[in-house]
């Protein structure tokens, strides 16, 4: 089985999560950020990752590190779950509709870090929650992952179903890219 468990503490935020890439979507996600927990457990579910998250953050301050290192850990997490990359996939894509959201992901688990982010400059807020702070969580991963991840809405504009086709896409893309489909390392340079 491939799994991790990652700590991520700092002077901020405190981080503790589990993750199990061969599993069945069994979540127990608790942040301080009820959004964002709504958030990982839609990754969760819609990527089949058990996964268990703990996390504390200064969100009397702004919601800004807590999410943003939710996002690291994840990355973190993954990264050390896949081991030498061996027989996985990859690539990963996805395309969801949330209601009039339509959000596309495609990732490639290169060992090269990229994130592009498009989303038609929609801000405002969710709650409280800043919407903007989704391209924060996503840079994390794709960063401490050492992944290439590109999310562009397509159309939308309720926040919260484009916040959700999000997540949702980026969960499908990254348990295509993580699927064992072979046995050697997916690249003409042997090494990813």
């Amino acid at each position: 089985m491939r799994k991790s468990k990652v700590l991520r503490e700092t002077r901020e935020t405190k981080v503790e999560l589990e993750i199990n890439l061969d599993g069945r979507g069994d979540f127990s996600v608790d942040t301080p950020i009820g959004f964002l927990t709504h958030m990982v457990e839609s990754l969760a579910k819609h990527g089949r990752f058990d996964l268990w998250l703990k996390a504390e953050g200064d969100i009397h301050v702004s919601h800004h590190h807590t999410v943003e290192d939710v996002g690291i850990t994840l990355g973190k997490a993954v990264l050390e779950a896949l081991g030498d990359k061996k027989g996985i996939q990859r690539y990963g894509y996805s395309i969801v509709p949330m209601d009039e959201a339509l959000v596309l992901c495609s990732m490639d688990l290169s060992g090269r870090p990229l994130f592009f982010y498009e989303d038609l400059g929609l801000r405002g807020k969710i709650t409280d929650f800043d919407f903007e702070l989704i391209w924060e969580f996503f840079k994390g991963f794709a960063l401490e992952s050492r992944s290439t991840l590109h999310i562009r809405v397509i159309s939308g504009k309720i926040l919260h179903h484009v916040a959700e086709a999000c997540f949702k896409a980026f969960g499908l893309a990254l348990r295509q890219a993580v699927s064992v489909v072979g046995e050697g390392i997916p690249s003409t340079k042997e090494f990813l």
